[in-house]
């Protein structure tokens, strides 16, 4: 017999996400708590408990990484 595939993935509460993102001394727990109304990131629901996925904070910060924009040396010098 064999056991069930268990997902390692961490389930965060709502204040551990803010920690993670940064945002924990800002604004609390206020701007996760905004992504998930707003449906901008995964998360589960259990009962009235809500947890998000920590590969869910790793996509939405590296959906959300800006890179910069490199100007070549040529065009600046002229």
């Amino acid at each position: 017999m064999t056991t069930p595939a268990i997902d390692t993935d961490r389930l965060l509460d709502v204040q551990e996400a803010a920690v993670m993102l940064g945002t924990f001394k800002t604004s609390g727990v206020r701007f996760p708590r905004r992504l998930i109304s707003e449906r901008r990131i995964r998360f589960v629901r259990i009962g009235r408990m809500v947890r998000i996925p920590e590969s869910a904070i790793r996509e939405l910060i590296e959906q959300n990484t800006v890179e910069p924009i490199r100007v070549a040396l040529e065009r600046k010098a002229a």
